[in-house]
């Protein structure tokens, strides 16, 4: 074993103990900063890091090859108009001797790549620049696949010339489309608006298309290999398995976090990957939070300041991007998006204060048919940084089931949904609340048996009945917590059909520490981010990409596309070890039953029922990537996209469907100044109009009644 493995051994058994140590970053930065590190120091330290420590380092050989060939290609070109068919051909003699390289630490196939693509791109520039000339023609009766995957490379420069034409005339035809809308809005609300014509409005359409064109040719031409080197070393990363990551070094003022511990801006967490700007989370209690159409997953393609014209930020570096959506407390942002189904939003969002003390456990309760329930908000699993103190989930989660306990509620709701995790020993500690001593989960190291982690205290501080709310994108300590009381028996898990199935543990490993330094002036190297754990229910099957399947499934506008672990073609393979010893909790109620009268409401609700069909039109939409670019045809699309859209914004329409109310204990701390105040009255007023929390207090009410 070579001195740099051992190194690594050592650095991860001192991870181990704090693996799930809560780190919230409320932009995530994939390292723009210009790496003067020796990239081949780089390279060796990164393939002998996976070889010492990786859960399940895959076998550097061929395949292994093909993959990164495929995949960097893929990222640096993502929609497919900078290489041609021919260009692809002549890098192809790479795809079997990446894996030589690596075991080398060189990189010539980087170097042939970027070459290459040096001079494709200001090829491509010329082809977009020319495009964009002349008024486009919209009469014509064609179309253009905007899915890179279904996409093919041009098979030579002609045809990727006339790909470039109708790139751009898309792209006015949505400017133009936009325009247009504004226009005939603005005359409808005023008589005074005078109407420009369709040659003016498809000019400034052009003129606004080449302002964004020149701006993002600019921005790739200020990217360095450097840059470029980050992307090659995260295709590396990625293909042992999507949460294993290398990061440059990242300035201090591309974090937002003060010295005060307050966030100014719209609170979201953003990443890079495929050329496209993906929201990867919303911080509790934020600007966007709040807003709530803003969500995980969603890809941001336009940055506007208040009512200014948005700039694209379609292949901008992140740093840059972020730079755009910052600003002052009570300004305007608006977000032009692409939601996973395809279908695009623009979205207003006030920039604020993130209020820090939504991230934490806060309850309320909800009055319906005479009874009381309980409802218990856990946005992520927190922990004490350190050993000074500092809020624990586990400790805030008893206190709230303690006050809900003396308000004398019949049943309580832990709502999990869009919580991604933390730290695994508070997910331990919060299923013990439930049940008596007994296991929680199992973690296995790359070798060896599962190690068992259990609850060890027998007192039960809360017995009555119970349901877990979570969804899509309930993750890693919400599915352990999940999983547990659904193998138990102890609580009834409604939501979607499935969590989001990632069953691994990351750690962080400054790779300046496992070189010898020095010197203070040598450039920093970055840090690498490895899976080196995977965890497990007690019923012996992995969380991993299967999830937790709820024992009562509730309609989803998402259900019908493709998302979670499962979907990403490098994650790690479910299996599953040997079940735990464990008493299942004696219920009182009976699941079948319980299932066939949610059946029967969600039957006869018609918010549901518009879900459901709001599920279909986006599996649909999801899967016609294809665009005409015929004027009639296309505003014909939009007109009838937005009539859809509008239909369905009456499920979350003010309606109030549940009674919510502060606790008495909390008034004085929810109404202690005028940020907290507005920050609890939002949250109460979406819980009130909430379908899915409705019933999931039928369902509640339903375990008290059996």
């Amino acid at each position: 074993m070579s001195k740099l493995s051992v190194n690594f051994k050592r650095t991860a058994v001192v991870f181990s103990v704090i693996a799930f140590s809560l780190c919230i970053l409320y932009f995530s930065y994939a390292g723009m900063e210009k790496p003067a590190a020796d990239n081949r120091q780089l390279i060796s330290l990164i393939m002998n890091g996976f070889n010492a420590v990786h859960y399940a380092p895959q076998p550097v050989n061929d395949a292994f090859s093909g993959k990164i060939f495929y995949e960097f290609i893929k990222r640096i070109d993502y929609n497919k108009k900078i290489f041609t068919q021919k260009d692809i051909d002549q890098l192809s003699k790479y795809k079997t001797s990446i894996d030589d390289e690596l075991n080398d630490s060189s990189y010539e196939f980087f170097d042939a790549v970027m070459n290459l693509y040096r001079n494709r791109i200001d090829m491509a520039y010329r082809y977009s620049k020319l495009s964009i000339e002349s008024p486009f023609t919209f009469s014509d009766d064609e179309s253009i696949e905007t899915n890179s995957d279904k996409l093919s490379f041009a098979p030579d420069s002609n045809k990727l010339k006339d790909e470039w034409r109708k790139y751009m005339k898309l792209q006015v035809l949505q400017q133009l489309n936009d325009k247009l809308v504004s226009q005939q809005k603005a005359m409808e609300k005023s008589d005074t608006v005078k109407a420009k014509s369709f040659d003016l409005l498809e000019e400034a359409s052009r003129a606004m298309v080449k302002k964004n064109n020149e701006e993002f040719f600019s921005r790739v031409h200020e990217l360095e290999d450097n840059d470029f080197m980050a992307v090659y070393l995260n295709c590396i990363a990625n293909i042992e398995d999507p949460h294993t990551e290398y990061f440059p070094p990242i300035q201090k003022q591309n974090f937002d976090i003060q010295i005060s511990g307050q966030l100014e801006g719209i609170g979201a967490q953003l990443q890079q990957r495929d050329g496209e700007i993906k929201i990867t989370s919303i911080v509790p209690g934020s600007a966007s939070w709040r807003q709530g159409q803003l969500k995980a997953n969603d890809v941001i393609l336009k940055v506007g300041q208040g009512n200014a014209e948005p700039v694209s930020v379609e292949g901008m570096r992140l740093d840059k991007a972020i730079q755009l959506i910052r600003g002052k407390k009570g300004t305007e942002v608006r977000l032009t998006v692409k939601k996973p189904d395809g279908n695009q939003l623009t979205i207003p969002i006030i920039r604020d204060i993130v209020v820090i003390a939504a991230t934490y456990a806060q309850s309320v309760i909800i009055n319906s048919a005479s009874q009381k329930i309980g409802y218990i908000k856990l946005p992520e699993f927190y922990a004490p940084v350190d050993r000074k103190g500092g809020r624990s989930s586990s400790d805030d989660v008893k206190k709230e089931l303690q006050k809900l306990i003396a308000a004398d509620v019949s049943g309580i709701i832990l709502d999990l949904r869009d919580n991604g995790g933390g730290a695994l020993v508070e997910a331990v500690k919060i299923g013990g609340l439930f049940i008596s001593s007994g296991p929680i989960v199992q973690v296995r190291q790359r070798e060896g048996k599962p190690n068992v982690m259990s609850d060890t205290d027998p007192a039960v501080v809360y017995s009555g009945p119970l349901t877990v709310m979570v969804n899509e994108n309930s993750a890693s300590a919400s599915e352990i917590v999940a999983a547990a009381l659904q193998d138990y028996h102890r609580a009834v898990i409604i939501g979607s059909d499935n969590t989001y199935g990632k069953g691994t543990v990351q750690n962080l490993f400054d790779l300046d520490n496992l070189v010898s330094r020095q010197q203070n002036s040598l450039p920093e190297l970055g840090t690498l981010k490895i899976t080196i754990q995977k965890f497990y229910r007690i019923n012996g099957g992995a969380t991993q990409l299967k999830g937790v399947v709820p024992d009562i499934i509730l309609p989803d506008p998402y259900a019908e596309i493709p998302n979670g672990e499962k979907e990403d073609k490098y994650a790690i393979k479910w299996d599953e070890v040997t079940p735990a010893r464990y008493e299942p909790w004696n219920a009182t109620y009976s699941l079948e039953i319980l299932k066939s009268q949610s059946e029967k409401r969600l039957a006869a609700n018609p918010s549901f029922q518009l879900i459901k069909e709001e599920a279909d039109d986006f599996k649909e939409q999801s899967e016609h990537t294809s665009y005409s670019l015929n004027y009639k045809k296309f505003t014909q699309q939009q007109a009838e996209l937005d009539l859809k859209q509008k239909k369905y914004d009456a499920i979350n329409a003010d309606s109030e469907l549940l009674k919510v109310m502060n606790l008495d204990v909390d008034l004085s701390r929810v109404n202690a100044d005028s940020v907290t105040a507005a920050s609890n009255t939002q949250f109460i007023k979406n819980l009130k109009k909430d379908v899915y929390l409705n019933e999931a207090t039928q369902v509640v009410l339903n375990m008290k009644q059996e």
